[in-house]
């Protein structure tokens, strides 16, 4: 869903992390990306020096506003919020990052899922002023959720603003006692909490002297000892044909090849492959990438492949390696968070995309909405609201392979699309 500079990512062979920061309004995620920059020598002189002298700064003359790093629209600078997804990169000598500025906004929830659908870990700011009783915010409970939802393996928990209640560690006790409550509800296993302040630095790349009652990392420290995605295994493969490319078609030399981007596992020349949903089989007879002749390709890798038979396959079918036995189907269980601004009409068909594969989707049933306040299903629901996260059922036109979120993000994730607007009208995730 995102776009990034894939040629900084494969300058060299440096493992690359990519993660979101998360939380409430003015919990401070901009200021904090702002210091990882500035930390991480990822900040021109001309870009302090520019943000120093904006008429939207927020901050005394001693301290650069580092929120103006990452909030680049005049709104978002006019309002002081963060209103799109804004995606930086800056690296250290152990590990190259990939960071996404999530709105913190309850109206922007839809972008927060664009930035966390690949993210490999999620920072969720809480600020220290607001919850030193232990009173999570709403929007810091939604994006938690819907962070669990995507199936996010690492969570930390920045506990910012740590100053303004003079590095309390009661305080900081307490909103960690109340956010591991929350983890458990939601089915967050496992999180890191650092107390910080963002603005001052505090246990971000240093730990603080303010601090000498936290005995773990801090945070960027923390973010270059996250284990990155481990590798599919070797039986596994997914691509969903996105181009399918001829030319020379008068030739007895015609080329026919299949055009996509493997989502997960290896391909190889000689790999027999199936095709889904027809299931019919094939063998690799060369493989494409960036226009050289490869013997295999990897996850990431797009990828131009030949086959040594033709079969009818186009655009929205999925290969995968033939010993593998994937479940079809037309009925489909998934959780759901509704995006668009007009509420879901039950009698409606809209437009469903798994992949590059697009069919017509019904929603035959709203089991039950989550209430964001208590995390409890609520039954009896018979329409959706922008931001609803909902447990559905549907009908599909066309067979899906239908497997789980949890397991195969590639295969597990969709999209609803309103057909009379082309709005996405909401995001899921197969159970």
């Amino acid at each position: 869903m995102n776009t990034v500079n894939e040629s900084w990512v494969n300058a060299n062979t440096t493992d690359v992390l990519r993660f979101i920061t998360a939380g409430s309004v003015d919990d401070g995620k901009s200021t904090l990306i702002g210091r990882l920059l500035l930390d991480t020598r990822g900040v021109f002189a001309d870009q302090l020096t520019a943000i120093n002298k904006s008429k939207y700064r927020r901050t005394t003359a001693s301290e650069p506003d580092l929120a103006l790093l990452t909030d680049g629209l005049e709104a978002e600078r006019e309002q002081g919020i963060t209103i799109d997804i804004a995606y930086r990169y800056f690296a250290t000598p152990q590990r190259k990052f990939i960071v996404a500025d999530a709105p913190g906004h309850e109206q922007y929830t839809r972008n927060m899922i664009t930035g966390a659908s690949t993210a490999q870990a999620a920072i969720i700011l809480i600020d220290a002023s607001k919850a030193r009783d232990g009173q999570l915010l709403t929007q810091t409970r939604r994006h938690s959720t819907i962070a669990q939802l995507l199936n996010i393996p690492h969570i930390i928990v920045a506990v910012n603003k740590m100053d303004l209640v003079d590095w309390d560690e009661n305080v900081f006790n307490t909103i960690k006692a109340s956010y591991a409550k929350l983890a458990e509800q939601v089915g967050i296993k496992n999180f890191h909490a650092i107390p910080v302040s963002a603005l001052q630095g505090d246990n971000i790349s240093q730990a603080s002297a303010h601090t000498p009652w936290f005995n773990d990392l801090p945070l960027l420290q923390r973010l270059e000892q996250l284990p990155t995605e481990t590798p599919a295994p070797q039986t596994e493969a997914r691509l969903f044909v996105q181009w399918v490319i001829r030319h020379d078609g008068h030739s007895a030399q015609a080329f026919r090849g299949y055009a996509g981007q493997l989502q997960r596992g290896t391909l190889s020349i000689g790999d027999s492959v199936r095709v889904w949903p027809s299931k019919t089989t094939a063998t690799i007879t060369s493989l494409l990438r960036s226009g050289q002749a490869v013997s295999s390709v990897q996850a990431g890798d797009a990828v131009t492949l030949t086959l040594d038979k033709e079969l009818d396959i186009s655009r929205g079918d999925l290969l995968s390696l033939a010993t593998e036995k994937l479940p079809l189907s037309r009925t489909l269980e998934a959780d759901l968070c509704w995006l668009d601004t007009t509420t879901l009409n039950p009698a409606r068909h809209y437009l469903l995309k798994q992949g590059t594969r697009l069919t017509q989707a019904k929603l035959t049933a709203i089991h039950h909405v989550r209430d964001i306040e208590t995390l409890e299903p609520i039954s009896g629901s018979q329409s959706l609201h922008m931001n609803d996260l909902a447990s559905i059922s549907l009908t599909v036109r066309d067979p899906l392979v239908n497997e789980p979120y949890q397991t195969q993000p590639a295969t597990g994730a969709f999209i609803l699309i309103d057909p009379a607007t082309h709005q996405t009208a909401a995001a899921g995730m197969l159970r």
